[in-house]
Parts: structure tokens; sequence; C-alpha cells
């Protein structure tokens, strides 16, 4: 049971399905940010509703540039903690699988050997 698990582990869909999932929901808090401090502000300004308070700016920039460096961080966390080690791993996993014990002889190598025996026994 447990050999199934890490098989199913190392085939990565369960680690790229994990990453989507995160990667989805950091971009998706970029795009709310992005609706209420760019968008929304937009809207009201161009007549929605008046704003009346006394503020230098309309947009909230802070919101979108910290859901953006929130992303980037997510992004880099799970590149570096899951993305890279996991193709570091199938690699190796990839070299033993490779690693066979004795090479294979070419048809035309195998061919001259049974031409040299055969005129082994002949003689």
């Amino acid at each position: 049971m447990l050999k199934e698990f890490r098989e199913f582990i190392l085939k990565g869909n369960a680690i790229d399905l994990a990453v989507g999932v995160l990667i989805g929901a950091a971009f998706g808090d970029v795009v709310k940010a992005f609706t209420t401090g760019i968008i929304n502000p937009l809207i009201n300004a161009a007549g929605g509703k008046p704003d009346v308070s006394l503020k230098l700016w309309i947009f909230d920039l802070g919101v979108v540039v910290n859901a953006v460096l929130s992303l980037i961080i997510v992004g880099a966390i799970l590149f570096f903690v899951f993305i890279k080690p996991m193709n570091r791993l199938k690699t190796m996993m990839e070299k033993k699988a490779d690693a066979p014990g004795e090479p294979e002889i070419p048809a035309d190598v195998k061919l001259l050997a049974e031409i040299r025996d055969l005129l082994k026994n002949k003689a």
C-alpha cells in the first residue's frame, strides 16, 4: 500500500494538481485585488457613486501590489520546494531505470560472432 502511494506521488499528477490549485487561488486574489483597487474606483469616478472623501489617490494600488507579490512568493516557494526537487527525483529515478546491467550487443556484431564461431568449427 505504501509502495502504491509512493508511485502515485512520484508520477507527479498529484503535485501538479496541488500546484495548479495554489497558483490558481493566488491568481484569483490578484484578479480580485485588481478589480477592487483599480476597476471599481474607475467605475465610481465615472459616475457610479460620488466619493466625498478627500483622497489624493482614487486607486488602491497597495492591494494590487500586495496580491502580485503574494503570487510571486507563492510561485517561487512552490517551484523551489516542490517542483525542483520532484524534477530532480524523477531524473534520478529515470537514470536508475535506464542503467542496464549489460549493454545489448548490436545485430551486426552478433552476426560476425556467429560467422567466427562457424569458421572455428570448420577448422
